[in-house]
């Protein structure tokens, strides 16, 4: 029942017109019919509970059936979020301020919300910090996420006004990172998204995904990054894509190289991973976004129905996806 709540959740919600422009693309980039793919996304996500999106992503339209059960779909990922993140918890993570209050150990910088703050704190706090992030709490993918310095604010009451009218209740110091994560991209914060699983005793780290921006101040995939998989010591094997399905051996802004790339002190950031990992055992299932600083890791936020981050087949060559790695961890 609760497949079939999703399924028709995801239906209402199609975005059909776009759905169109991608099997357009995958005809033209496959060579076999639009009519036919659109057929087979219908198929795929009854079957797999994969949507247009994760057909295109995961490149469903090279693997057979057997490749296709082994990987993890946004359905396949949601059952693991209703089976195990109690909902009565999800607000933890749903809200970042809430969450901030609850991580704020792990943090790494100052912080504010404007709801519980007036405009004389708000103009202490960014001219003491000089750059600031602003957040739409409950945003997704990024949206709402912009950058001030304190250069451009002349008027705090009305800035203050401006924040809570668009919801940006979340103010930031902005972060500093490594430079060796720097150098991939100066204009974002190039982040982790690593993924853990807390059984009640372990934390079980089940992927590591390196997000780079291209551009913009933020590195989200939905907002023109792109991603590539690290293997366990940290290190990118394979070219990073984009959602547009372009590759990027180096990044095509900066130059540098991105397979090959080791991230630093990733060591801490599994130890860290640990410690979170049992903050709030009632939502053992998380995505974490993570930043390097030049001294240290910084807990960006944690995301209680994170999706799953799978390579290209035709990018590494290997067809089959991460469900039997998650399902020797999780049941579902």
């Amino acid at each position: 029942m609760k497949r079939i709540r999703y399924y028709l959740s995801r239906l209402r919600g199609l975005d059909s017109r776009n759905m169109l422009a991608v099997a357009r693309t995958i005809s033209v980039e496959s060579g076999k019919p639009r009519a036919l793919i659109l057929l087979d996304m219908a198929w795929c996500s009854v079957v797999y509970q994969a949507g247009y999106l994760d057909y295109q992503e995961f490149e469903f339209f090279l693997l057979d059936r057997r490749e296709r059960r082994t990987w993890i779909t946004g359905g396949k990922a949601n059952s693991i979020v209703v089976k195990y993140n109690q909902r009565e918890h999800r607000l933890k993570f749903i809200d970042k301020s809430v969450f901030n209050g609850i991580f704020d150990k792990w943090l790494a910088r100052d912080w504010l919300d404007v709801r519980t703050s007036d405009a004389a704190e708000l103009e202490r706090f960014v001219s003491r910090h000089g750059a600031v992030m602003v957040k739409v709490t409950d945003s997704l993918m990024g949206t709402g996420i912009e950058k001030y310095d304190a250069a451009e604010v002349s008027d705090f009451e009305a800035f203050r006004q401006r924040l809570l009218d668009n919801r940006q209740f979340l103010v930031e110091e902005f972060i500093t990172q490594h430079p060796r994560m720097a150098a991939l991209s100066p204009s974002s914060v190039n982040t982790l998204r690593m993924i853990t699983f807390f059984d009640g005793t372990e934390v079980h780290v089940l992927e590591g995904v390196l997000k780079i921006g291209n551009g913009a101040d933020v590195d989200n995939y939905g907002q023109g990054g792109m991603y590539t998989v690290l293997d366990e010591a940290g290190v990118a094997r394979y070219p990073a894509f984009d959602k547009h399905s372009k590759t990027y051996a180096v990044h095509p802004l900066t130059g540098t190289p991105i397979v090959g790339f080791e991230v630093p002190l990733y060591d801490r950031v599994i130890s860290t991973l640990h410690e979170v990992g049992r903050v709030v055992p009632e939502i053992p299932y998380v995505g974490w976004d993570i930043a390097i600083a030049p001294d240290g890791i910084v807990v960006i936020e944690g995301n209680y129905n994170t999706g799953v981050f799978q390579m290209k087949p035709s990018l590494t060559g290997i067809k089959t996806g991460l469900l039997p790695h998650f399902t020797s961890v999780i049941d579902f």
